[in-house]
């Protein structure tokens, strides 16, 4: 479930668009997170603690999880579901502990870019906690197993992922589309096999990750690179269209396929994210220069929730630049499982 992309401009500039395939409604907000904001792993005791070096705005789901996000540095972080996912037995490693759902945050937090990313995150400086997220389909929880890509400004670009309790870190600018299963080793196989084939001869059309995997690196390197930000943005917004799922596809055979939720679109040299709902005729904008993000200011949420699935859409929708819609809210307490 979900696809990103990485997008790079003809004047040099990268975007990352990426598609949230869930079930049913994960219940999405943005928000905003200033620098300066003292953090911790929240999974209790043992957690690490760290104070945010960048301001942010994410999109959190179930307030639970910081799913994808850009920072003030232009450093973007997008996790993706991955049924192989395994943190190990975080206790027994004797790190600082770190929830599933601050993953994302802490990386949006604490670097500016991918070098710098990867250069700290391979000496694996906390374990991971994780825990289940109750769907409809799985109303005792369905295991929060992700992984993550992240980008900045300069096209770098590195998917992380926890197997046999060991981060695996793919690092390289070429690694611009990520799905989900199977694990990015073996993506890349696959990649390598569609290349063979050629894209324009054949290419899958379902709706399994190896599939989008396959054809969105085959769309990817069809688009050409647009000449100005306004055109990129509509590109990398064509790209994540393309590759949705149909909103109430359901397969019983292949319970991890699921619908297209949100789209959303990161460029880096603007910051600026754009977010568009498959329930909401307009999409949206925020840029982060319009938002109290120094030390000391509030952490602020724009509310999102509320849609057909649930019983409660919204009577109004989002459209332009956004960011004055945004209310000062409490930080949202990250994902972990009873003390």
């Amino acid at each position: 479930m979900c696809t990103r992309v990485l997008y790079k401009t003809a004047a040099k500039t990268y975007l990352v668009g990426r598609t949230m395939d869930w079930e049913d409604d994960p219940q999405t907000d943005l928000w905003s997170f200033p620098a300066g904001m003292a953090r911790d792993g929240g999974v209790g005791p043992g957690s690490i603690r760290w104070t945010s070096r960048h301001g942010s705005v994410v999109a959190a789901v179930y307030e639970k999880c910081t799913a994808d996000g850009i920072n003030t540095a232009g450093l973007v972080a997008n996790l993706l579901y991955l049924a192989e996912a395994d943190y190990g037995n975080a206790k027994e490693t004797g790190k600082p502990l770190l929830s599933i759902g601050a993953w994302a945050q802490y990386v949006l937090d604490n670097y500016g870019t991918v070098q710098e990313a990867v250069a700290d995150l391979s000496q694996e400086p906390f374990a991971i906690v994780s825990h289940t997220i109750p769907t409809k389909q799985f109303p005792k929880g369905r295991p929060a197993s992700v992984h993550l890509a992240i980008s900045d400004r300069t096209g770098d670009s590195a998917i992380l992922e926890y197997v046999g309790g060991h981060v695996h870190i793919y690092h390289d600018p070429k690694y611009a589309v990520m799905t989900n299963s199977p694990t990015f080793d073996k993506q890349i196989a696959i990649a390598a096999y569609w290349e063979t084939v050629g894209g324009a001869n054949f290419l899958p059309g379902g709706v399994r990750a190896a599939d989008r995997f396959a054809r969105m690196n085959w769309m990817l390197a069809q688009v050409p690179k647009a000449p100005d930000a306004n055109t990129a943005a509509a590109t990398v917004l064509s790209l994540v269209r393309a590759i949705s799922v149909p909103l109430g596809l359901r397969d019983p055979s292949l319970p991890n396929i699921s619908s297209t939720r949100w789209r959303s679109i990161f460029d880096s040299s603007r910051n600026r994210i754009y977010f568009e709902a498959v329930y909401s005729p307009q999409i949206f904008w925020v840029d982060l220069g319009r938002l109290p993000l120094e030390p000391g200011a509030s952490p602020m949420k724009l509310k999102l929730f509320g849609t057909a699935d649930t019983g409660t859409p919204r009577d109004w929708v989002l459209a332009g630049e956004v960011s004055a819609s945004f209310e000062t809210t409490p930080a949202f307490t990250f994902l972990a499982p009873p003390q």
